[in-house]
Order: C-alpha cells, then structure tokens, then sequence
C-alpha cells in the first residue's frame, strides 16, 4: 500500500521547491568536483536549469521508447522507469553519468521490478543497432544498473496512479449510475496521465490523487459534472476539510501539468555540446565512462516515425539528437 510505502516515506516531497533544491545541490557537488579537473571547466559545466532542461529531454525520450517497445509494454512499466529517472537525479547529475544509458538502464530494471518477462535479447532488439552494437549497450546496462539501484536507495516498488485509475472506473461503473459510460473518460484521462508523468507530479503527489485528477479533468473536457460522486461515494459531503484538502491538491496538480513546457530542441542541441564535452575523455568528470559504440550516439534508441517532436525541426537536426 502506498501510505505504508517507501515511496512515500523517501520519495514524496511536500513542495515543489524540493526536488529543485537537491537537483541544485547535486549540480553544486558536480560542478565544484569540476574545478579541480581544468582550469577551463567552467566553460563546459552545466548549470541547473540545462540539467533540467536535459532531463526533460531525456524523459520524453524514455516515454517515446516504451511506447512503441515491442512486445507492447504495461503503462506501469514506463511509469516505474521514468520514476527512477526522476529519482536517480534528484542526487545525481547528467554531468556524471549520461542521461541516455540511464534512461535505458532504468527501463531495463522496471521491465524486472514490474515482472515484464521480456529477456535482454528482446529487450536490446528494441534499439536501432546491429548485434555487436547491441552487445555493447547491454554491457553499458549492466555496469549501469547495480549503481541505478543504490541510488534509489533499493526502494524499488513503484505505486503508479494507473491501478487507482482502474479502481476509480469500477467504482463509477458500480455506485455512479449518473454516469452510464464511464469508459468515455479513458481516453482524455490516459492522456492526462501521460502530461503528469512528464512533470514533477510523481514526486509531489498521491498516485490516487493523480487518478482522480485524471478522472474529473477527462470529465470536464466531456462537459460532464462529477462533483456529486465526490460528495456522496466518496463520502466527502459532510467532510469538508478533507474535500477542500482534496480539491486543493487537484488545483496545484492540474496548474503543475498546465504550466509544463517542452523543450525547445535549439536550446537541446547547445546543451547537449556541453554535456558530450563533460564526457569527453579530457574532461571526464565520472571515472566509470566508457566510450563506446551505442553510448556516444543517440541513434540506436529506437525512436516513433515522425512524432510531433520532429515538426519542430528539419531532418538533419532531429539526426543529430
């Protein structure tokens, strides 16, 4: 259960200021092991609003990868692996250990955590590689994933809002009989939750709350009221403290997904130079970096055919993320 969960106790921050402040901490670290390595290391470092701007990249990417793994994975899998994403550089930075073998590293290991039974065959013929290639990035994984799961402290069960959201739908489906169809609302919450797991919302926020978010912001894009099934199945009408606590935590989720910007892929590409020269064998700043065929090239993860994110480029720069 969630409320008895590490996940909870470790992983759920009482604002959002808090994930900020250990990111910005995590940079201070690297940056400050950075000075000692060139007297020019300033020039390359990043700074914590270019961590963050790449790890958003690198979260859609992760996202994008599951989506069209094959065979079809659960929506907990990708929810688990974008988690510990989140998690690992809360006190980690992409200075250190490259976002590209982290992600893939993290997918890996909820693949296991969330008993996906998919082998590493299968699971490397996902990435646009020959074998020896492949080989390779399952090495790069392997070495990757005992250091993925100290820093997650080994809390590994991951509670999505993706069961709640099903409990929800029972529920309608049972004691809402305002609501004949509750089935219309799948389709706009799935993409709710889709925006939500983008953002910050996992480390702030109930997966329940996440749920039922889901559930009345689908319902009101269907111009449909559901506030009497928060009042009288959900046995909130008399309790007025617990419902203003609710609806207040739905507004901060809602106005978190709202406020939520892409990237811009001009800014990625700057970025991105500066980070391949903090892994440049020169400058270095993690002893465990490995330079090889699969880890130096975005290209071998497998991406979805002309996605929204390549229209806000021309082919030659979307290759060259």
């Amino acid at each position: 259960m969630y409320h008895t969960s590490t996940q909870r106790k470790h992983w759920t921050f009482p604002s959002e200021e808090e994930p900020h402040r250990m990111r910005a901490q995590a940079n201070a670290r690297c940056r400050a092991r950075a000075a000692g390595k060139t007297p020019q290391s300033d020039i390359f470092v990043l700074e914590p609003h270019e961590e963050l701007i790449i790890c958003k990249y690198y979260e859609k990417r992760l996202i994008d990868f599951c989506s069209v793994f094959k065979p079809t994975m659960p929506k907990s899998v990708p929810g688990t692996a974008c988690m510990y994403f989140k998690r690992f550089y809360l006190n980690n930075s992409v200075m250190e250990h490259h976002p590209r073998i982290i992600m893939l590293t993290c997918s890996f290991l909820a693949c296991k955590v969330d008993e996906f039974n998919v082998s590493s065959v299968q699971f490397m013929g996902n990435l646009e590689e020959n074998p020896l290639g492949q080989e390779k990035v399952l090495e790069q994984i392997l070495e990757y994933e005992l250091l993925l799961i100290q820093q997650l402290n080994f809390h590994l069960i991951v509670h999505n809002p993706y069961r709640p959201f099903e409990g929800y739908l029972i529920d309608l489906k049972t004691r809402y009989s305002l609501l004949p169809n509750p089935e219309v609302l799948r389709k706009a919450a799935d993409e709710f939750m889709s925006q939500v797991a983008l953002t910050d919302a996992c480390l702030l926020f109930t997966p329940s709350m996440m749920a039922l978010t889901a559930i009345l912001s689908s319902s009101t894009r269907a111009g449909l009221n559901l506030e009497s099934y928060l009042a009288e199945c959900l046995s909130l009408k008399e309790n007025r403290e617990t419902k203003s606590l609710l609806l207040d935590g739905m507004r901060r989720l809602k106005a978190l997904v709202t406020k939520y910007e892409p990237v811009r892929p001009e800014d990625v590409v700057a970025i991105k130079k500066k980070l391949e020269k903090c892994h440049s064998t020169e400058f270095a700043l993690s002893g465990n970096v490995r330079k090889r065929k699969g880890y130096e090239d975005d290209d071998y993860i497998s991406k979805k055919p002309k996605t929204e994110e390549e229209e806000w480029t021309d082919d030659d720069l979307v290759d060259s993320l």
